[in-house]
């Protein structure tokens, strides 16, 4: 089957030098870009129904920057001081410097790891075990993290600062397309919520991450195309060359 019409469930790209644009050219490829989900921050209600205080807790964990806003703007709508005391332990050095966008950056509270969750234990290390941490995260808790500060006997509870809102895709013909180009589990969760009735048929897929790759396979959906791989660590790269073929 060859393919000319693909769909990417992200954002039109902004630069001119996208990925895709060269593959747009060399294949003579139709790439339509249509967001499958948004992610936005809970309602002042919807917080307060987890019950949670900030004030309760001594260090606060950010594993993206969208977390970091939710926060500060809860925080001024409660009308909550956070203490200058508060210590913070973000994901990856990039969320880290986001932070002060709110406050005064310090390097004796705050905290980062490489991008993984594992490196977020490694910057808590030994030293600051004894405080209480907060974990804040989007309504797809992560397990992972909070099975790992359970493991380590660390005091932490959670909260939902972001919630997951799919896409109205009503008006999106998938019939009109070869490839699908999925990059998160919430892409998979959009589609069977728009399209209850799927049948994926000929229709190709490609994903991005194992996650992904999961959700796919929870699904019974065929996967086409799977990165990121040693060799081709983006899909654009493993989509040129499975074209190239």
């Amino acid at each position: 089957m060859g393919i000319k019409d693909i769909l990417i469930s992200q954002p039109a790209p902004q630069a001119q030098s996208s990925p895709y644009t060269s593959l747009i050219g060399k294949y003579g490829l139709n790439i339509d870009f249509r967001p499958f989900f948004k992610v936005e921050q809970v309602s002042l209600k919807e917080f307060r129904s987890q019950k949670v205080n900030f004030l309760d807790y001594t260090a606060i964990v950010f594993t993206s920057r969208l977390a970091i806003d939710s926060f500060f703007k809860l925080s001024e709508e409660l009308r909550i001081t956070i203490p200058e005391t508060m210590k913070y332990f973000c994901q990856s050095e990039a969320i880290a410097f986001y932070l002060q966008k709110y406050i005064v950056y310090r390097k004796r509270k705050i905290f980062y790891g490489n991008g993984t969750v594992p490196s977020i234990m490694e910057a808590i290390g030994t030293k600051h075990k004894g405080e209480k941490f907060l974990i804040t995260c989007t309504d797809a808790l992560k397990p992972e993290i909070n099975k790992l500060f359970t493991r380590d006997k660390l005091a932490h509870g959670s909260v939902v600062l972001a919630k997951t809102v799919y896409s109205d895709l009503s008006s999106v013909d998938l019939h009109k397309y070869q490839m699908v180009v999925f990059y998160s589990p919430s892409d998979v969760r959009s589609l069977k919520e728009n399209f209850p009735d799927f049948e994926q048929k000929e229709l190709l897929f490609a994903i991005y991450g194992p996650s992904t790759a999961k959700a796919m396979k929870a699904e019974n959906l065929k996967v086409e195309i799977e990165a990121p791989t040693p060799e081709y660590p983006s899909i654009a790269e493993a989509l040129n060359h499975y074209l190239g073929k």
